[in-house]
């Protein structure tokens, strides 16, 4: 099985992938970037908050701080998924303000930015969320947003805000945080513009008073600036898909499953072509080419010069992007973007660069204090319920009623006794303690099988009767899937008013654990 990138990180490992290690805060504080105009960057957010509508005291606060000389930004970012999408994007923004808050100096003021992804086309990604009421009934918002065009161009339409109405119109909760939240995606959807608009509107909703800048790398005022980085890469627009296919391969060979593949004469760059499709572009020798038409780099230097926002980076190169628009500092990232930033280290220098620290997100599981009374019941943590939910409710009711046929003291003393019996024939006889041995292994393998399945069974008996079970998977395991990654955030606004927002924003930076929702 291969290793888990994220996890190895985390643990301070795999150095020769990136060039600072996980916590080096106060090694990346000290780099300077002199070759940015933060200026310019600050006026060009300023320009898109202005069309946004939302260039309010918070925003100018913080872009008076980034247009500070010596100004460094925390930088996370997310697809606009609908509503923000689950949970987790929510908690990018807020750990993002964290560790700028908490890394900030008058001398060297730091500015959290969100990026949201207006350039990803993946409809599919980014068309639905699922909210919980108090029933414990889950909502399925699904929009029908259209494939292989920009979230960015895509215009926000008046029978999505009916759709979002009417679920609201029958989740059932608390009528006051209702309205409340109702107010938030009406302010977000009201000015219009486009789905990637709302989504960074709710965003600065939430998370604006705290500090956070959101950023459209469409806007032509921020693509203006990004022209030069995708206008080098142009011209050698072979280089970065090579370094990261060497990464590949290195990580392969390391036991790790790289996340990025590169296929001979694929680029890093997406265009966008006249009917709206976003297209990969792909090169042989001096022709660059989709699967429509072929362009040469001269071509393609002036469509960029015309209009940047319409060639756009992929996976691989937007972080390099990014770094070079911003005066990165930190990157708080997903387990998913820690693996392939694995292979990016050696992108950065093609545009004179170094990969700035990465960030391990924080990661919180909401407890609601129904479910907090009944985790604090089984004597089990949420982590112990996603593994394995059935067992922890059974193994607890097996505990409660006194069944000692279900304990695992009782399958560790039918073990011990088995390890003596073969230890006792093995002395009778050496011939037998091969086969003595794998009877013992089987015997207690299948007893704990047995186990298992007395437990499950006695789980969903008592689901039938209570529904502690469907209580755990609902809100801690919705569809299969962990919590904050499926469950959007405001559901616990509607149902609990904006404390789990106060309680995420008191947080320490990369906060890793359990939350009871006061």
């Amino acid at each position: 099985m291969a290793k888990s990138a994220a996890a190895e990180f985390r643990q301070g490992h795999m150095g020769e992938y990136f060039r600072l290690p996980v916590g080096a805060t106060a090694q990346a504080l000290t780099e300077e970037r002199p070759d940015l105009d933060r200026r310019a960057l600050a006026s060009a957010l300023r320009d898109y908050h202005r069309d946004l509508g939302t260039l309010n005291a918070d925003t100018e606060a913080q872009l008076e701080r980034l247009a500070h000389p010596r100004s460094r930004v925390v930088v996370t970012g997310q697809q606009a998924g609908a509503l923000t999408g689950p949970a987790y994007a929510v908690h990018k923004g807020a750990d993002a303000t964290l560790l700028a808050r908490q890394l900030h100096d008058d001398d060297r003021p730091v500015v959290a930015v969100y990026w949201v992804a207006s350039q990803d086309h993946d409809a599919a990604e980014v068309a639905s969320t699922t909210l919980l009421d108090m029933n414990e009934r889950l909502h399925r918002l699904t929009l029908d947003v259209p494939a292989g065009v920009p979230v960015g161009r895509v215009p926000w339409r008046p029978e999505w805000t009916a759709q979002v109405h009417a679920l609201l119109d029958t989740f059932d909760a608390p009528a006051e945080h209702v309205r409340a939240v109702r107010t938030r995606i009406d302010a977000a959807t009201r000015a219009g513009g486009s789905y990637a608009d709302v989504f960074a509107r709710l965003m600065h909703g939430l998370l604006a008073p705290a500090g956070l800048v959101v950023l459209d790398p469409l806007h032509p005022a921020l693509a203006r600036l990004m022209a030069p980085t995708l206008a080098r890469e142009l011209r050698a627009p072979l280089a970065s898909s090579a370094a990261i296919e060497a990464a590949a391969v290195r990580l392969e060979q390391d036991g790790f499953e790289p996340q990025l593949r590169r296929p001979a004469g694929a680029t890093n760059l997406f265009l966008e072509e006249e009917d709206g499709q976003r297209r990969l572009l792909r090169a042989e020798g001096s022709q660059l080419y989709t699967e429509t038409r072929t362009y040469t780099v001269s071509d393609l230097l002036t469509r960029l010069d015309a209009d940047p926002t319409r060639l756009t980076p992929a996976a691989g190169l937007r972080p390099a992007v990014q770094d070079a628009l911003l005066p990165t500092l930190a990157f708080v990232v997903g387990p998913g973007e820690i693996a392939y930033a694995a292979q990016l280290r050696d992108v950065y220098p093609l545009h004179g660069l170094h990969q700035p620290l990465l960030w391990p997100r924080l990661s919180v599981t909401w407890l609601e204090p129904n479910v907090a009374r009944l985790l604090g019941r089984l004597k089990a943590t949420a982590a112990q319920v996603r593994a394995d939910p059935e067992g922890v409710l059974g193994r607890a009711l097996a505990a409660e009623r006194g069944a000692g046929a279900a304990a695992v003291a009782r399958l560790d003393a039918l073990d011990a006794e088995l390890r003596e019996l073969t230890a006792d024939l093995g002395a009778l006889d050496p011939t037998l303690t091969g086969a003595a041995e794998r009877t013992r292994a089987r015997t207690t393998a299948r007893v704990a099988h047995l186990q298992t399945l007395a437990i499950h069974a006695l789980a969903r008996a008592e689901n039938d009767r209570t529904r502690q079970l469907s209580r755990l998977k609902a809100h801690l395991l919705p569809g299969g899937v962990p919590q904050e990654r499926e469950l959007n955030f405001l559901s616990l606004l509607l149902k609990h008013g904006d404390a789990p927002l106060r309680q995420l924003l008191g947080l320490p930076a990369g906060f890793q654990g359990e939350v009871t929702i006061a």
